[in-house]
């Protein structure tokens, strides 16, 4: 179902087959709160996040849509430290991808990007850490993700989740239009026990 969360701040989850007044979990908002002192340095939670956080922390997927600068990186990357294994951050930013895992690496979170920027040795290196499971969280272009060997890797590695941020460039019409977005369609079928996340600032009906 799909509704405002919250009359603070502009946030819309789309969450199949939950009511979106779902109450929330004081054993999981006890551990998020937690990690997001302890790592993120933050004192609380803004708007709908809490309710995001717990609903994929217990493997749930979901649609966010929420304005630029409202908390979207902490809706996937909290339940990343939460869950068992690694989450998978698809991006077509690098730019955006790499500023990020600087900063989870400042904040003593294992990150790295996996993208067109690394040499062959130090994208195995990376892929390496994946299947050892010493990453909290990795960015993939998605471009690279869909490649056979990519996937081939995933199926080894053990998945906290999958984030797909800018989920609007599924959009056809839109004029950030990545057609790689098209084929993310494969992560449901191959893995279906691994919940998903998209997130975009935002997006019309038919994007959604």
């Amino acid at each position: 179902k799909e509704g405002r969360l919250s009359q603070t701040t502009d946030c819309h989850l789309s969450i199949p087959a939950i009511a979106s007044t779902r109450a929330v979990d004081p054993a999981v908002a006890r551990s998020a709160v937690s990690v997001l002192n302890s790592v993120f340095g933050l004192p609380a939670f803004r708007g709908a996040q809490l309710e995001i956080v717990q609903h994929v922390t217990e493997g749930g997927s979901c649609l966010v849509l929420m304005p630029t600068g409202g908390g979207k990186s902490l809706c996937y990357q909290l339940p990343s430290l939460l869950r068992k294994g690694c989450g998978i951050v698809i991006s077509p930013l690098i730019a955006l991808m790499r500023d990020q895992v600087a900063g989870l690496l400042e904040a003593g979170v294992k990150a790295a990007v996996l993208n067109s920027t690394l040499s062959w040795d130090e994208a195995s290196a990376v892929e390496q850490r994946l299947l050892a499971g010493d990453l909290d969280l990795l960015y993939i272009a998605p471009e690279r993700l869909l490649t056979p060997r990519c996937l081939a890797m995933l199926t080894r590695a053990q998945l906290a989740l999958f984030a797909i941020d800018e989920a609007h460039c599924v959009s056809q019409w839109g004029h950030d239009f990545r057609p790689e977005y098209i084929g993310l369609s494969v992560l449901a079928e191959r893995f279906p026990n691994v919940p998903r996340i998209a997130l975009t600032a935002t997006a019309d009906e038919l994007t959604r």
